[in-house]
């Protein structure tokens, strides 16, 4: 299993790197000057230069692309923000507590709900329990997040008066945006669940259990969950992206001033530093919580333990079998 997940964490830089890589090109070939954009329609041609060689855009692309590399990667300097003049590794480092708290907050959710719900589903195939279900389910994964977002502020804000529409402050703030962020993904891996549980119901190792006399629901957590975990596993990898996808919109929409937000106002302004860091900054989260569901596979999968494990690396010993001897002619 060492091998295993040195395999996959050699991976995760990888696609860090690749992403750095990926967004400085795409920023890099931009059409546009951000030197102009951030200096507004009345500056002159000869300030909008100045401030281009101020900014190091005159440099050959390579230069840059090595700059920004070794700043990152070895000195982990973000650079200055060109639109709030601040460092952009502090301004993460304030922003970033609020995105982790709702993406963290929805991923709990996603597994939990998704999961009790799927499993529900599955052992009452073909009833109302299941059709009930789904029904759910499909209203979740077909509600884009913008427009559920404003229907729960209608709803519990305006309306009911429970729950505070937008900013930041205590817990109650965080309810409606953990709940967005957390549907989308509620709904797939209620899906999925319900897919994997459906797949080994009637398989003969649980129709043992039953005739055992064992009860229904020691027979779905001991012996239908295990073998019905693979599946599920990848559908929660999978709705880790659409949470970091979806955190720009839902931060937007109840005004909480975290990364996505921050992002979304660095791309309007074309504050280089600021984009290349929060773009960064959610594919080391996405490169992380995709790590943790490979290692979770690798748990419940034995394919992989007896792959990568050592007696299942060793090369056997081939049996030496004496080569028979050699008849000599008989001479008449």
């Amino acid at each position: 299993m060492t091998r295993y997940i040195l395999r996959r964490c050699l991976s995760m830089v990888f696609i860090i790197l690749a992403t750095a890589f990926v967004i400085f090109t795409i920023l890099y070939f931009t059409p546009g000057d951000p030197a102009r954009q951030l200096l507004g329609s009345s500056a002159t041609n000869a300030e909008v230069a100045a401030y281009r060689e101020q900014l190091g855009l005159n440099q050959p692309y390579l230069v840059q692309l090595g700059q920004y590399f070794y700043n990152t990667f070895i000195r982990f300097d973000f650079g200055i923000s060109w639109l709030y003049h601040v460092p952009v590794f502090d301004e993460l480092l304030t922003r970033m507590p609020r995105t982790l708290i709702i993406g963290l907050s929805a991923m709990v959710l996603n597994l939990v709900i998704g999961l009790a719900l799927g499993i529900f589903a599955g052992t009452h195939e073909g009833r109302w329990q299941d059709s009930t279900s789904m029904s759910v389910a499909m209203l979740f994964i077909s509600a884009p997040d913008f427009w559920v977002a404003l229907m729960m502020i209608v709803l519990f804000s305006k309306i009911l008066g429970w729950l505070p529409a937008y900013g930041i402050g205590g817990p109650q703030y965080y309810i409606m945006p953990i709940i967005c962020a957390a549907l989308p993904g509620i709904a797939v891996n209620a899906r999925q669940a319900r897919s994997s549980i459906l797949e080994v119901f009637r398989e003969d190792f649980v129709t043992t259990a039953r005739a055992k006399g064992q009860r229904e629901d020691v027979v779905v957590r001991a012996h239908m969950l295990p073998n019905a975990l693979t599946p599920i596993i990848t559908s929660v990898g999978s709705g880790f992206s659409r949470i970091v996808a979806g955190a720009p919109v839902i931060e937007t929409v109840f005004a909480i001033p975290g990364v996505g937000v921050y992002m979304l106002s660095a791309i309007n302004a074309r504050d280089y530093p600021a984009v290349r860091a929060s773009v960064l900054f959610f594919a080391v989260f996405t490169a992380v919580a995709m790590l943790v569901v490979d290692l979770a596979y690798a748990f419940v999968d034995p394919r992989i333990k007896a792959r990568y494990s050592g007696g299942g690396t060793r090369k056997k010993k081939a049996l030496r079998i004496p080569a028979p001897a050699r008849l000599q002619e008989v001479k008449a």
